[in-house]
């Protein structure tokens, strides 16, 4: 996705603020929320984001901060660590087991540069958190390289007939493929050519679809998941991936900017509105780009 996203991310849509009161939403000037002691025992949380807004991941922090120091001990799985980057981390993990910096230059960063585009001053303090509690840290996404071949050639180029099973990508969904359609054509502000858009599609869900199953694998215990709101919505997103045990477990957040236009009430249990962060016009930026 372009829109409000440094890294390729979905869609990131705010609820209005008639739907997000019903929804338990509240604002920057909030101390703790409401909802927190959901995040306890064998949850699996998703906290949604918008990339970059930075008082969003301040907020965030604080509520992971204080799930902490009472007692929670979830894995935490994050976005922005590729899949395969899994033996990096716990190489780093090894190596020097308090320091988020040398990880972080082990699994997502190359020539001191981020692989995918992440702002790492936004992340770090949860890896720091990870390690300084012990708590699993998780690689959860699908790697750029791997979205573009799903695009380009379909599943079987990234995934055998046994992964595609074991993540549900061998079942057809046509409700949520158009669903998912319809949001990246949004989100692309309308300018891609709609015969691109079922392929695009397909790699969106491959991604909540492997998110999934990194919250299945490591989710006995609690897992968090840290990801964009449009990967924690409950009618789009990872939770489309559960069976109905796993998901009577989810309580999803979104983190979302005010004025954008509402999502359905049932896309997140509860929604933290802050002020939009200032950034340029995406769609302007899209539609110099794809005339260039």
């Amino acid at each position: 996705m372009i829109r409000r996203s440094i890294a390729g991310g979905v869609l990131l849509l705010a609820l209005a603020t008639a739907l997000a009161a019903l929804c338990g939403a509240a604002d920057t000037n909030s101390g703790p929320f409401s909802w927190e002691d959901r995040l306890r025992g064998d949850a699996i949380v998703l906290l949604g984001e918008v990339h970059d807004n930075p008082v969003q991941h301040r907020l965030r922090l604080e509520v992971l901060r204080r799930a902490f120091e009472a007692g929670w001990r979830p894995a935490i799985a994050m976005e922005q660590f590729d899949r395969e980057h899994q033996v990096d981390i716990e190489q780093a993990r090894m190596e020097r087991p308090l320091d988020a910096d040398y990880l972080i230059a082990k699994a997502a960063t190359e020539h001191g540069k981020s692989i995918n585009g992440w702002n790492w001053e936004y992340y770090r303090p949860y890896v720091a958190l990870a390690l300084q509690y012990g708590v699993p840290l998780l690689a959860a996404n699908l790697s750029r390289a791997d979205a573009q071949k799903l695009v380009e050639l379909g599943y079987s180029a990234v995934f055998d007939d046994s992964m595609e099973h074991r993540l549900g990508l061998d079942r057809q969904r046509p409700a949520l493929q158009s669903v998912q359609e319809n949001e990246i054509d949004v989100g692309h502000c309308h300018a891609l050519p709609r015969e691109l858009l079922p392929a695009m599609a397909r790699a969106q869900l491959a991604r909540d679809a492997v998110m999934a199953g990194v919250l299945r694998e490591h989710g006995a215990q609690g897992v968090v998941l840290l990801a964009g709101d449009g990967h924690a919505r409950r009618d789009m997103g990872v939770p489309m991936w559960f069976d109905p045990t796993m998901l009577a477990r989810v309580f999803a957040v979104g983190f979302l900017e005010r004025g954008d236009p509402a999502p359905p009430a049932s896309a997140f249990d509860a929604v933290v509105i802050t002020d939009a962060a200032p950034r340029p016009d995406p769609c302007a930026t899209l539609r110099h780009r794809e005339k260039s």
